[in-house]
């Protein structure tokens, strides 16, 4: 059974170069494990996803204009993140608020090609449906 995602969950980016965190604020006022629980709502851009290191995709603006530079050779810069939608799919059966909660099976999409899975729920005492 997938896992209840919570705040400090860890993430990677599938064109990012290290792992990264999640952060969930308390504004819901549900906790797991004394941590505030997440929904797909939490995909917002440097507030509760954070860079993955540096970014390889060419997709990235900086990464292409970098790589014209070099000659065609890929290089990596400053990873920025750039989600547009929320979590997908979340849980089926669990909400807050009336929004799915974030489970520890779902992906989120970088406009830049990455793929953003998680990598460890924060939490290992709730599963969810």
């Amino acid at each position: 059974m997938p896992k209840q995602v919570v705040n400090g969950a860890l993430l990677a980016c599938s064109m990012g170069t290290t792992p990264s965190s999640l952060a969930v604020l308390p504004m819901n006022m549900v906790d797991v494990e004394n941590q505030p629980s997440a929904t797909i709502q939490d995909y917002v851009p440097m507030m509760n996803i954070m860079p993955f290191g540096m970014c390889m995709s060419p997709a990235n603006p900086q990464v292409a204009a970098a790589t014209a530079a070099a000659m065609g050779v890929l290089t990596p810069q400053p990873c920025m993140p750039n989600t547009a939608a929320p979590w997908a799919p979340g849980a089926m059966q669990t909400f807050i608020n009336d929004v799915p909660v974030l489970d520890d099976a779902s992906k989120c999409n970088c406009l830049w090609a990455g793929i953003i899975s998680i990598t460890f729920a924060g939490q290992v005492s709730k599963d969810i449906i």
